[in-house]
């Protein structure tokens, strides 16, 4: 019997549900899978699963066992890996998945420059503003812009980004520019929706609530950026995506002293004790491109 390959029918049909599916996985057939398990019960002297009607479950034995079988089968991999590595170049298929408008703004720039340092990679980038996870849907690599981190993947930090109150110039000249907080309930302001009536800031004074008037909300942030380059209103925004409109004068800020919550940027990927070089080379690239971009808050000196 191939004990390696008994081993992977066994840990696919547990974390699968299935062994059509661990066949799937494994590029074979359903009864090619059933006979490589029962082979394996065979040489151990025990059943590891139970098989009904309403599909798979592990007995006690086999609940131990598959512990013990998936360290066995990473262990392997990461010999294998550690191998090919020493001769190989980063190579295969690596799905991203970023904010729409993070990847509009700045992630597309990064993966064309990417794809260009790894010439035997192929790289799909999946623009979504809902929460994607990664294993689900399998995506390497999944930059996550603030919300909560999930438990149970690396969360990497790789910067922290203000967000700054910003005006245009034919709005600031029409309508003058706010002089302290609560002057925002003069103005124009855009929100997401749906959201709250008020925006939380931080100042000299401390942290301070304001409701503010909103005639426009949009649930997009290129929209929500478009409009207040047109002029429509005030808007808080990260300052990785204004940067550069604040220095070419596009856009100004306003109440300069305050600031909305920060931006937590992260990437998340599968735990894995051996990530694919392809991965690696990603994340160490994606985690130097993006700390870089305009605006990131400085680190406090220790």
């Amino acid at each position: 019997m191939d004990t390696l390959r008994a081993l992977a029918a066994f840990v696919h049909s547990v974390e699968l549900g299935s062994l059509s599916g661990a066949a799937r996985a494994l590029d074979t057939t359903q009864p090619t899978v059933s006979k490589l398990v029962a082979g394996l019960e065979r040489s151990l002297g025990v059943r590891l699963l139970r098989r009904t009607a309403a599909g798979l479950s592990l007995t006690e034995e086999g609940q131990r066992f598959h512990e013990r079988a998936q360290r066995v089968l990473e262990d392997y991999g990461d010999a294998v890996a550690d191998a090919r590595e020493a001769v190989q170049q980063p190579r295969g298929l690596l799905r991203v998945s970023a904010p729409v408008t993070m990847g509009q703004r700045h992630l597309n720039a990064m993966a064309v420059e990417f794809l260009a340092l790894y010439p035997d990679i192929e790289l799909e980038l999946v623009l979504d503003d809902r929460f994607i996870d990664p294993r689900e849907e399998r995506i390497d690599v999944s930059l996550r812009v603030g919300g909560t981190l999930p438990p149970d993947l690396v969360a990497r930090h790789i910067g922290t980004w203000p967000r700054v109150l910003v005006a245009s110039p034919d709005y600031v000249a029409a309508r003058g520019k706010p002089r302290k907080p609560q002057d925002l309930q003069l103005h124009d302001y855009l929100r997401y929706a749906p959201g709250d009536d008020g925006v939380l800031l931080q100042g000299p004074e401390g942290a301070v609530s304001v409701p503010v008037r909103s005639r426009y909300r949009v649930n997009n942030a290129v929209a929500m950026l478009d409009s207040v380059l047109a002029g429509v209103g005030i808007s808080l925004q990260p300052t990785w995506m204004v940067a550069d409109l604040l220095a070419q004068r596009r856009l100004l800020r306003v109440l300069p002293r305050h600031t909305g919550p920060a931006q937590e940027v992260h990437l998340l990927y599968a735990p894995r004790r051996h990530q694919p070089l392809r991965v690696r080379v990603l994340v160490d690239f994606l985690a130097q491109r993006v700390a870089k971009l305009p605006g990131a808050a400085r680190r406090a000196a220790r």
